[in-house]
């Protein structure tokens, strides 16, 4: 078998097949796959979250590395072998960036095209299955405004068979386009714990709550988190039971996420913007965090893999963040089934056919837990049916809530 392509596959569909809230939040999401192909017509399909924000910036840096791969066969085709190869194409110019995100699209659709050549998933040829199953919480994006929406959001989750779900701190109300801002520490204290409380009481104890904080920049008519507040915000919510707080500051404050990892029971986690090895070692070496959130479309499978070793080594788990579509998806679970530390997975609850079309061989989900792949490979199908049906729309990456990039809210 021999590599005779390395293509990019831009696509834009819909960001969920019926979730309200999230079609609410954003109603089509972009998408960035590699896809290398064989001359026996086996392809390997990799994603980098990347294209969810600037998916057109993604085919000019594949084309930089196709090269590296054309040509190679067999025994050639070693996942970690070229990653390191291709990885030190850059290294005089760029250890972080958007790089190392498009190399780890390139490096999962060489360990899918190496599973599918042995016929076993890919957490095979990562150390083998770590888990029996594990457990996955419903990514909710904001907290909707009244409490009673947030209780009707929870409660499409808990249908959809989910045993765990994450909000966001503060609220929004889709009606008024209103938001809860505030630079006061008490009226952030008295608004989260009201809510969360809210929430608690309608889930009952046995379902996991977990809270996102988007790097302290809940509303950009706030000041963004510091110590302070952050400190008497989880002080508050210790009696709820929280699985964790996700980046309640900026990830710039290392020592802010140092200290609040002592001040607070609640676990905190946080790593989504994190590509690199050296960057997660910072924060392991601080114990900044209890939670890693590596991302195996972000940093890459193997970068996971030895993060998640990392953290174990001073007593830490991970729980892999994913808000990319099917690949991703898979590249995340493979990763977090070869992972022994591995606390929780973050998984779309009603997602739209860029994810279902596109793992529906490998994504196995049962009563509130994902189960171990069985196809090989990462267990995921990019068919010229799927392309058709998803054609990219320019300009569909995401937007962030400023002026001028709101033509796809």
């Amino acid at each position: 078998m021999k590599i005779t392509a390395v293509k990019t596959v831009l696509l834009s569909g819909p960001s969920s097949k019926g979730d309200p809230f999230m079609l609410n939040f954003r109603k089509l999401r972009s998408a960035a796959f590699v896809e290398i192909q064989t001359d026996e017509g086996v392809n390997g399909v990799g994603e980098t979250t990347l294209g969810y924000h600037m998916p057109e910036i993604i085919p000019e840096i594949v084309r930089f590395y196709e090269p590296i791969l054309i040509g190679l066969k067999d025994e050639q085709i070693n996942p970690r072998l070229l990653w390191q190869r291709m990885n030190r194409c850059m290294q005089y110019w760029s250890f972080g960036g958007v790089l190392p995100g498009v190399l780890a699209a390139i490096e999962a659709a060489l360990w899918d095209l190496k599973g599918k050549m042995l016929g076993v998933p890919v957490y095979e040829l990562l150390g083998g299955c770590a888990h029996e199953k594990l457990l996955c919480y419903a990514t909710g994006c904001e907290s909707p405004y009244p409490h009673d929406e947030l209780l009707r959001k929870v409660d499409i989750y808990r249908e959809a068979g989910f045993r765990a779900a994450k909000f966001a701190a503060g609220w929004y109300d889709h009606k008024t386009r209103e938001s809860f801002a505030s630079d006061n520490v008490s009226e952030w204290v008295e608004m989260e714990s009201q809510k969360i409380d809210r929430l608690r009481r309608h889930v009952g104890k046995d379902f996991a709550i977990c809270i996102d904080g988007h790097m302290g920049n809940v509303d950009e008519r706030s000041k963004p988190w510091d110590l302070a507040i952050a400190s008497a915000v989880l002080k508050s919510l210790e009696p709820y039971d929280l699985f964790f707080f996700e980046e309640p500051l900026d990830y710039r404050d290392l020592q802010g996420y140092s200290d609040l990892c002592r001040l607070t029971s609640i676990p905190i986690a946080g790593g989504e913007v994190l590509s690199t090895r050296e960057e997660f070692r910072r924060w392991a070496d601080a114990r900044a965090l209890d939670i890693a959130q590596p991302d195996a479309s972000v940093g890459g499978i193997g970068t996971f893999v030895d993060v998640a070793r990392m953290f174990a080594a001073v007593g830490k788990r991970v729980a892999p963040h994913s808000w990319a579509s099917g690949p991703a998806m898979m590249q995340n679970i493979h990763a977090a089934f070869a992972s022994p530390n591995v606390a929780i997975v973050e998984t779309p609850p009603v997602p739209g056919g860029l994810l279902t079309e596109i793992y529906a061989e490998g994504y196995r989900f049962s009563d509130g837990y994902l189960l171990p792949p069985q196809a090989p490979g990462l267990g995921v199908t990019l068919n010229d049916e799927i392309k058709r049906k998803y054609p990219f729309i320019p300009g569909s990456g995401e937007w962030n809530a400023v002026p001028g990039k709101e033509e796809y809210l």
